[in-house]
């Protein structure tokens, strides 16, 4: 069972201002002074108010631009001073956070493969121990919500109080538009669990090109997340890193300025509280009898696993299966169900079922 977090409010950590979203804004990576201070003055100009600047890359292959290091620091601290910006960066072990505290960071976020490598993380939770620094803490590289979940009970144990996350999709090996596979339902199993926690999307590594960061943000917000994480490049076209995905301050204005529509998390209104709590009622009374039509289905797989035991058949019939769900995601489409939802939905089903007629197949009569 996962730990309760012991969370401070986002609203006490004096970084965003309201309304939503909360906007953390910068280069994916400090390259340079020059490119620093003239990324933040555009932010400033419109009300940006945390920095974001990769100190430290992680990458893929060695020889690529893994960032200028500690260097890059005291430009950061610039940006704190001259704009009144917060200013936050990625670390990945305890080198990085004691740099980080050394030169004044109000901030710090755990990237992705960090995050799902727990003696790392435990190594980062034991040097911000006795600190008061805030902490988002990246989804993992794959669609484990434990391991996320993991993560974050780490760095709360060690005291780090002022938490959330950022969700920024997961790595996949499907053809998809996207850099990184969105998979907003591991998003909204973690949102569901811990409500409190501050939610962060970044639709550029989610994206992974500056045309998909408009429907991405929107897609957050209508979900109703507190925040974004958007990178942000004073010449983005000739950015040493992920200069696809980054835009100009200006264009990130008009984005969060004039762009993306900002919902309510809920309204009182009479007439809105009426409905939508009959609607629900009708989405009570649907549930129910899916959970009873999965039931029998349940009930079926089980006599199915005895006349496979009685036979001595195996139990994974593939080609039945592949032939099945081709079969379910015709007829969904056909009924504008989303093929990404019947094949996880359809997969979880089989999955229950094969366990079933394991169990059939392995209980002594």
């Amino acid at each position: 069972m996962a730990d309760k977090l012991e969370l401070i409010p986002v609203t006490e950590w004096g970084f965003f201002t309201l309304p939503r979203p909360m906007v953390i804004a910068g280069p994916c990576s400090a390259e340079s002074e020059r490119q620093i201070m003239e990324t933040a003055e555009g932010l400033a100009s419109f009300g940006i108010h945390v920095f974001r600047a990769g100190i430290w890359k992680p990458r893929t292959h060695p020889g690529c631009f893994e960032g200028v290091g500690a260097k890059g620091l005291p430009w950061l601290q610039r940006v704190q001073r001259e704009f009144k910006m917060k200013i936050c960066t990625e670390v990945a072990s305890a080198k990085h956070v004691r740099e980080c505290l050394d030169h004044g960071l109000d901030m710090v976020w755990i990237g992705a493969r960090t995050t799902g490598n727990p003696f790392l993380m435990q190594e980062i939770a034991d040097a911000l121990s006795g600190t008061d620094i805030p902490v988002l803490v990246k989804n993992p590289m794959s669609p484990d919500l434990d391991l996320w979940i993991g993560a974050l009970e780490r760095m709360n144990r060690a005291g780090v109080r002022k938490l959330g996350v950022i969700h920024r999709g997961f790595s996949t090996w499907q053809d998809i538009p996207y850099r990184n596979d969105p998979g907003w339902r591991v998003a909204i199993e973690l949102r569901a669990l811990y409500p409190e926690l501050p939610f962060f999307a970044d639709p550029s590594h989610m994206g992974g090109d500056r045309k998909y960061l408009l429907e991405l943000s929107q897609r957050a917000m209508d979900l109703g997340l507190e925040g974004l994480m958007i990178e942000s490049h004073c010449q983005p076209e000739v950015a040493l890193s992920d200069a696809k995905q980054q835009l100009r301050p200006d264009d990130l204005r008009i984005l969060l300025g004039e762009q993306i529509v900002v919902r309510d998390a809920d309204s009182q209104a009479a007439d809105y509280r009426e409905n939508i709590n009959h609607l629900r009622a009708d989405i009570d009374v649907i549930d129910e009898n899916l959970l009873n039509l999965l039931k029998e289905r349940m009930d079926i797989s089980r006599r199915i696993g005895q006349y496979k035991k009685d036979h001595n058949i195996a139990i994974l019939q593939l080609t039945r299966w592949d032939s099945l769900l081709d079969e379910v995601l015709q007829k969904g489409g056909r009924s504008g169900l989303g093929e990404e939802f019947l094949r996880a939905l359809f997969n979880d089903i089989h999955e229950e079922s094969v366990r079933i007629q394991n169990e059939i197949l392995w209980t002594k009569e």
